[in-house]
């Protein structure tokens, strides 16, 4: 069976579009090809046998709606009020969403009243007392120059009610969240309380999350840039390896439940031997264990390099022990500094004498400013973004997905999770690239109750 054709893909819209684009009369001939209708779509499944089995089975396979410019838009550019936020941890790529959408807005669709909304969902709640900030081209210019967010940020949830009370008062006619899965959780509660009062806002999510695990969404914006600064700190893990006797180079990166970063920087910069993962547990004792297999590159090369995902080995603490943050997501045990004194300890014991540098690049990561290949992702995001909301569509995300950019419902990513199939070919190909074997005396074990894997 196909796992997709469950998938409910229709877009919701707040009404008929009835207004011409005024982008139809800046283009001529063969630019006509950039508009796209609802009809456009492309497969969510490109795998021609499992096509040519639903076709002979006279069932459509799912599909995506396709973004990018429509004909008619559903808004008045002239009257038209827009709001942005940014939610959850920063991520590279922020600025660059930012003023992707506000140049969108401004210059294509003449929209004049545009606001920035200070500090994630606490700027819509009067209590905090955050200013919001006009945005025109003048103010977002060269932002992308620049980390973070311009508008900055907050976790937490905040009452959703209050926030469309906001919205009303502001006369907002769309509203761009970008955020991770808590932002688009928010986002879906948001869609739910307009269509409760019969309002007339579109609420369009940019997906973002530094760890890639954003479900039914190839690539998330930071990802690259995450991955391209991992491998200068894999380069210097690797040189202060070897240059002690026994250098061990550890390294922890971002990935609270998905390995992507450390699994494709691993690929990125092949210094690496032993690669975790949260989607895999590992043994440290035993014949097979990190530990042992460790002692063993010692000996054979006298370095070694440790990549770890912050997720990686959280059965190794005590479930009693755990904390949440103001978003209701566990705090993570620091794996990386557990391993160091595993690692120390145990060779410590064998009069074993090691040099272990530990690295955590983490925040320095999340705070950058986006790499080239970011900033145009970036851009084609925002930019549909926009095109999404001024046709009126709602409660969807803007994604990527087989090489196009397409319009998921949030229903489809709220609540799931990308996460690295142990069997599948980035993970082997880590497998071959690292020759590590199985950190295990069993089957490698990955938790499937909360994601699919992709």
């Amino acid at each position: 069976m196909n796992k997709f054709q469950d998938f409910d893909t229709t877009i919701e819209s707040i009404g008929v579009a009835k207004i011409n684009s005024p982008i139809l009369e800046e283009i001529n001939g063969a630019s006509a090809e950039i508009f796209k209708s609802d009809e456009d779509r492309g497969l969510i499944d490109v795998n021609a046998k499992n096509v040519t089995e639903l076709i002979k089975e006279n069932k459509t396979p799912a599909t995506f709606e396709l973004a990018g410019p429509r004909k008619k838009i559903y808004f008045d550019p002239s009257k038209l009020k827009c709001a942005l936020v940014t939610c959850g941890g920063l991520c590279p790529g922020l600025n660059n969403v930012i003023r992707a959408v506000v140049l969108e807005l401004y210059h294509r669709y003449g929209v004049r009243h545009i606001y920035g909304i200070r500090y994630g969902l606490q700027g819509f709640i009067p209590e905090y007392g955050h200013d919001f900030i006009e945005l025109d081209p003048g103010k977002v210019v060269n932002i992308h120059e620049m980390g973070g967010s311009m508008l900055g940020s907050s976790r937490g949830p905040q009452d959703i009610e209050a926030i469309v009370d906001c919205l009303e008062r502001m006369n907002i006619g769309i509203l761009f969240m970008i955020g991770g899965d808590g932002t688009l959780n928010a986002a879906s509660k948001i869609v739910a309380e307009i269509k409760v009062r019969n309002a007339k806002i579109s609420v369009i999510g940019i997906p973002k999350t530094i760890d890639n695990d954003i479900h039914m969404v190839a690539k998330s914006f930071g990802f690259d840039t995450a991955v391209d600064v991992a491998t200068v700190a894999i380069k210097g893990a690797h040189k202060e390896a070897e240059g002690y006797p026994n250098g061990i180079g550890l390294i922890k990166l971002m990935g609270r439940h998905s390995g992507f970063i450390a699994a494709t920087a691993a690929l990125a910069q092949q210094d690496v031997n032993f690669v975790l993962i949260p989607e895999i547990n590992f043994d440290l004792e035993g014949k097979n264990g990190l530990l042992t297999q460790l002692e063993q590159r010692l000996k054979q090369r006298h370095h070694a390099v440790i990549l770890v995902a912050e997720g990686a080995g959280q059965h190794y603490f005590e479930e009693a022990d755990k904390a949440f943050d103001a978003s209701g997501n566990v705090k993570l045990f620091d794996i990386g500094l557990f391993l160091k004194e595993k690692i120390q300890a145990y060779f410590t014991l064998k009069k074993i004498d090691i040099s272990i540098k530990y690295i955590d690049p983490s925040y320095m990561i999340r705070s950058l400013p986006a790499n080239a290949n970011d900033h145009v992702y970036c851009s084609f995001l925002g930019r549909d973004a926009v095109h999404a909301g001024m046709a009126g569509k709602t409660g969807m995300i803007i994604g990527h997905w087989n090489n196009f950019f397409v319009h998921i419902p949030m229903s489809v990513t709220v609540g799931n999770r990308k996460r690295i199939n142990p069997h599948g070919k980035l993970w082997q190909t880590v497998l071959e690239a690292t020759g590590q074997g199985s950190f295990t005396s069993s089957d490698m074990f990955f938790d499937t109750s909360d994601s699919e894997f992709i």
